[in-house]
């Protein structure tokens, strides 16, 4: 063997050892991903989307419910088999909400501010439910 000959094969054994530490990275790096159920980021969107009811005006109230129906719907379909009894009460909740907001005139009366209020109340409640009963799974 030549030393010409030897550095072919040196360079070949390096690019060996750097591609089977890479793969040892990569095969590293996915065992360290969070062990947390999908749900969990799911609950995470809700809850921020749930932050945004204190959004001014009808208009505003209206355009936020579109985004935590959209997260209400991605946390029942991941987590029901888990949860059934919370997701269900999600649901139920989001859906009088999404009912009472669009009862609401363009000049609410005192009544339908307190449909909306006690509607909005109760979807704060039933995520609230699922983050508590949720929490040992996905930190607090």
């Amino acid at each position: 063997m030549s030393t010409r000959s030897g550095r072919p094969r040196a360079r070949h054994g390096r690019a060996l050892v750097l591609a089977c530490a890479a793969g040892i990275a990569v095969v590293a790096l996915a065992g360290c991903s969070s062990s947390k159920p999908a749900y969990c980021t799911d609950r995470e969107n809700l809850q921020n989307s749930v932050k945004g009811l204190t959004s001014a005006g009808i208009s505003g109230l209206k355009s936020q419910l579109t985004t935590i129906e959209s997260n209400a719907t991605a946390l029942v379909n991941s987590a029901k088999s888990d949860f059934p009894s919370q997701t269900s009460a999600i649901s139920s909740s989001v859906d009088a909400l999404k009912n009472s907001v669009a009862a609401l005139a363009s000049s609410p009366s005192a009544a339908q501010i307190a449909t909306v209020t006690k509607d909005a109340v109760n979807v704060v409640n039933s995520v609230k439910s699922f983050t508590d009963a949720t929490s040992s799974q996905c930190g607090s």
